[in-house]
């Protein structure tokens, strides 16, 4: 993986770029869904080690709501949508409509599941076509699975259940806001894109990025 080392702040702005109209994708369909203005935006767009994507969630014995599905097509992958408890909480009462809402019921709260695994499929989708749209890659998304548990049970098993090791991902960070809320309430997440090995050269390769190594 020698030619991270040779991504600038440029193409880095590219991926911004491309999350940024995920982004965009995503709140016309939050806002339809919930029928209220939804803003999104993505503040940071980093890569990041295997060890720092789990740093990032909270630490691998650290409980998340993760949304995990495969990409499939030219640059085969894995995404996950991770949020923290109180973050899904506050997502889960506005889409269901329920303030009593706690992330204790989640489990056994079938309309809190879904609710959950719209939001990674319209963040998920939107983001897979933006990345398609900018690399003229065919990237097409499984259907996802949620699950609640530690960040490093999560993580480990999307991966090893595939028989990856993937070294690095791009993170996208993500956060909602609406038009009436304040924006220490509004939903903040993390956006992993795990390409498979092969997959991260195809892909900076079709950004113009110049692989080495």
């Amino acid at each position: 993986m020698g030619f991270i080392s040779n991504l600038s702040s440029i193409h880095l702005d590219i991926l911004k770029e491309i999350g940024n109209i995920g982004a965009g994708h995503a709140a016309t369909a939050l806002s339809k869904l919930l029928n209220k203005k939804i803003d999104m935006q993505v503040p940071h767009v980093k890569i990041v080690s295997f060890d720092e994507m789990m740093e990032l969630s909270g630490g691998a014995d650290h409980v998340v709501a993760a949304v995990f599905l495969r990409i499939e097509g030219e640059a085969p992958g894995s995404m996950f949508f991770v949020l923290p408890p109180e973050q899904a909480t506050v997502f889960i009462k506005q889409m269901i409509g329920d303030e009593e809402f706690t992330f204790d019921q989640l489990a056994e709260n079938e309309i809190a599941t879904s609710a959950l695994q719209e939001l990674g499929n319209i963040l998920s989708g939107s983001y897979l076509s933006s990345l398609s749209d900018f690399t003229g890659l065919a990237l097409y998304p499984s259907v996802p699975a949620l699950s609640v548990d530690m960040v490093g049970a999560i993580i480990s098993f999307g991966l090893i259940e595939l028989s990856q090791v993937s070294d690095y991902a791009i993170v996208i960070d993500t956060a909602l806001n609406e038009d009436d809320v304040e924006i220490s309430e509004s939903v903040r997440g993390h956006f992993f894109l795990l390409p498979d090995p092969d997959s991260f050269h195809i892909i900076f390769e079709s950004l113009g990025v110049r692989v080495n190594g």
